[in-house]
């Protein structure tokens, strides 16, 4: 299955609070917040939406193609996703501007409070997809995740002009984006995917219902956090998918992006979307495990471990049957 992951790649700055905002935060005076916040450690890795998207496919032994924008400074972060398996021809190279970065400090709590710049990436705007599909010779889906706001639109506009199914992932863009644009992403989607602040607050920016937005796109996946997430469809019963517990949390950033790698894979199989929600929250899982959210190679024993406690033995051994590719 040929998937196009269009969105941000970015390097990540990834700093640790010992402590929770919550505690710094004065109710009465939060029209004039002014904190500093002494973090005890800074992990640089690398990251971005798309990217760590990718990068999941490609160690589920998937061969994702990466479209999006990044600076001069890119070199060895390209050639080490390369080396992973991911094609990287259809990225953009700026001869200005340096790849993005995501500057992230993380609470006792795993709340976050992050700053993204986006130098190159809004390049991506000047990016077709139309070279990419004759490159390939098609494209059996493209994945719509946080980028530019001019490049999220074309992109999606450019996969109904070619006739592809997309997937929507507004994400961290829903509050950068005007409402008719917002629905000019998601309306006719394959999937649209959010957390349950962003499914609020694309409602809120689109003045829809719920169930409005529901009737416009084909399934609406909602990350719950340790609840799981939550598959719904029009005219339907929604379908929770419980979480992989993990006693031992080391920071989430990347979580939301693992698992839309398991999901992306599950399908790509042929599997149902319970089935793939299961893989998505058992990568989600491993990510949670390690600082950033590209980590080490897959670990597929413990993927798979992870999968039989929670899901049960059949659920493992569906699964395996598609592994045999992992790296």
């Amino acid at each position: 299955m040929r998937i196009a992951i269009t969105g941000s790649i970015a390097t990540d700055h990834l700093m640790a609070f010992p402590g929770r905002f919550a505690e710094q935060l004065m109710p009465d005076q939060l029209a004039a917040v002014s904190l500093s916040f002494l973090v005890d450690d800074l992990e640089v890795r690398r990251g971005g939406v798309a990217a760590n998207i990718a990068l999941g496919l490609a160690r589920l032994g998937l061969a994702p193609v990466l479209v999006g924008a990044v600076g001069p400074d890119f070199g060895e972060y390209g050639s080490w996703l390369r080396g992973e398996g991911v094609d990287t021809a259809s990225v953009r190279v700026s001869s200005t501007r340096q790849t993005a970065r995501f500057m992230c400090t993380t609470d006792l709590d795993r709340n976050q409070i992050a700053s993204f710049y986006a130098g190159a990436m809004a390049e991506a705007r000047e990016i077709e997809l139309s070279p990419t599909a004759a490159r390939l010779g098609g494209l059996d889906l493209v994945l719509v995740s946080p980028n530019d706001p001019t490049a999220m639109v074309r992109h999606t506009e450019e996969c109904r002009a070619l006739g592809r199914p997309f997937a929507a992932d507004p994400g961290q863009q829903i509050a950068r984006i005007d409402g008719a644009d917002l629905l000019r992403l998601v309306d006719g989607a394959w999937v649209l995917f959010t957390n349950e602040y962003e499914a609020a607050l694309l409602c809120k920016h689109t003045d829809r219902t719920h169930d409005e937005l529901l009737e416009s796109v084909g399934t609406w996946i909602t990350t719950l956090g340790a609840e799981g997430i939550r598959i719904e469809r029009a005219g339907e019963e929604p379908v929770t998918v419980p979480a992989v517990p993990v006693t031992d949390p080391v920071e989430p950033t990347g979580l939301g992006d693992s698992f839309r790698a398991g999901f992306l894979a599950g399908t790509s199989w042929g599997l149902d979307m319970t089935r793939s929600s299961q893989l998505g929250c058992a990568m989600a899982a491993l990510t949670l495990r390690h600082v950033g959210p590209q980590g080490d190679k897959l670990d597929t024993d413990a993927l798979l471990d992870s999968i039989r406690e929670t899901y049960g033995e059949q659920a493992a051994d569906e699964l395996a049957a598609h592994l045999g590719g992992a790296r």
